[in-house]
Formats: structure tokens, C-alpha cells, sequence
């Protein structure tokens, strides 16, 4: 599946970087929205989605500190959401690919806690979260969707403090790639191929490791058979290997 945007379901607004939208066309619906909607529903849905925004790779789809109006479903390309520690390094908290939603950090405080960064040129679904809070008073399968958004991302925070906390680095990157092929196949591409659209310094930020652990990790992998690396593509060859060193005694 290519989540490319169709021309018919698209048009160029002059002069600004957005696009009209209409989310019953979208081929990535059943991602980021609740399934089963009716008709009347999904038209509904389809007012909440006002435009899209295109960023071009690097740029920033919103900062640390901005004032929070909008969550974002991202329909093509990957970001990183990231903090700055107190040394002034930035702080890798998360990657996101299409059919996700980012922005979810500003709901608490009217503000955002982190930078969203694009890895590749992007385009987002810009929702306004007061849209998203009015219609879901109206259709209860989006408020239930929200709810699950939510929980999920509680659920990841907690995985990564589990990755951070308890494991090996070994263990940490078998567990990275594992989760992010997962993630990849859930939108069509293979179960064993992929092209690493983050760095290695970000993935070692993001894992709470030095560059050279990361690769230094990843030539092991491959010389003990379990991947296979070009630049940044990456073919997994074991992958039991992989869910073996997750699920390693050590690391529950």
C-alpha cells in the first residue's frame, strides 16, 4: 500500500502549504479513525477534518511551548517528537508514521511539551481540537476513538520506560525494530523490510544509547544472520532471533 494522496481527492489552495480534505476518501481511515461509523456519521467526521499541511523534511510541524489548537493525523511521511534535556541535547521521545496522531501533548497544559519533527518530506490532517471535543459529544464512537488514542500513547510511554529501565542494548534494538516492522505491516508494507527513516543517533537518543552502541548493536545483528543492512534499508532475515531477545528472561 502506497499512502500516496489520490488527485481527485486533493486540491492546491494558492499560496499556503494546505489542502482541502475529505476523510471518507482517505485510504488510511480505518488507522486513524473509528471503524463502523454510518454515513451520517463520517459525513460529520468529514467536517472536522478542515485541511491538510504539507512540511518538507526538517521542518517543524509544531514546537515546545507553542500554543496547542490541533491534533494531527499524519497521512504520508515519518516525524520524531523530541525534547530538549538540560545539557541542551535534544531528546528523542518518540517516532510516528502515517495513520498516527501527534499533538496529543498539548491537551494538559494548553501548550506543547515537545517539538514534532518531519524525517521526510509529510503531510498531516489538521484537526482543531475544539472540532474534535464538539463532535465527540455527538458521536460517540470518535470520543471512544480519542479515549483509545490516549491510552495507547500511555501504553507506549510505558514501554519505553521498560525498554530504558530493564534492557539490554541488544534487547532495546530488537525491540525497536520488532515494534516499528509491526507498525509498518499494520499499513500494508512488508514484515521484513524497511528503510529506517530515523538516524542512528536518533534511534540511540530515543533508546537511551551512545551512536556507537547502535551501531555497533546493528553490525552484530548482522553478522550473526538476524538482519541485513544497506544505508538505511533493512531486511530482517530472524526474525525469532529478534523475539527471542525480547522475550529474554532477563529483560521481564
Amino acid at each position: 500500500m502506497n499512502p500516496s494522496t489520490h488527485p481527485s481527492e486533493k486540491s492546491r489552495t494558492p499560496g499556503a502549504a494546505t489542502l482541502s480534505v475529505a476523510c471518507s476518501n482517505c485510504n488510511l481511515r480505518e488507522l486513524c479513525m473509528p471503524a463502523g461509523l454510518s454515513p451520517a456519521d463520517l459525513e460529520r467526521i468529514d467536517e472536522l477534518v478542515a485541511t491538510r499541511r504539507r512540511l518538507k523534511r526538517g521542518e517543524a510541524l509544531f514546537r515546545s511551548g507553542e500554543a496547542f489548537t490541533s491534533l494531527y493525523a499524519i497521512r504520508t511521511g515519518f516525524f520524531k517528537t523530541c525534547v530538549t534535556a538540560e545539557d541542551g541535547r535534544d531528546q528523542v521521545t518518540g517516532f510516528q508514521m502515517a495513520g498516527e496522531i501527534i499533538g496529543l501533548d498539548g491537551i494538559v497544559g494548553d501548550r506543547h511539551t515537545c517539538d514534532a519533527v518531519a524525517l521526510e518530506d509529510a503531510e498531516v490532517c489538521v484537526m482543531p481540537f475544539d472540532k474534535v471535543g464538539e463532535l465527540s459529544r455527538e458521536v460517540n464512537a470518535l470520543q471512544h476513538h480519542v479515549h483509545r488514542i490516549m491510552s495507547r500513547e500511555i501504553v507506549r510511554e510505558h514501554g519505553v520506560m521498560l525498554l530504558l529501565g530493564s534492557m539490554r542494548a541488544e534487547e532495546r534494538l530488537a525491540a525497536f525494530l520488532l515494534n516499528l516492522v509491526q507498525r509498518l505491516h499494520a499499513r500494508g508494507f512488508s514484515r521484513s523490510e524497511l528503510v529506517l527513516r530515523m538516524t542512528r543517533e536518533e534511534i540511540g537518543s530515543y533508546l537511551g544509547l551512545k551512536l556507537e552502541t547502535v551501531s555497533r548493536t546493528f553490525s552484530r545483528f548482522a553478522e550473526e544472520g538476524t538482519i541485513e543492512v544497506h544505508h538505511r534499508h533493512l531486511r530482517i532475515l530472524d526474525a525469532e532471533a529478534l523475539h527471542r531477545l525480547v522475550n529474554h528472561p532477563g529483560c521481564n
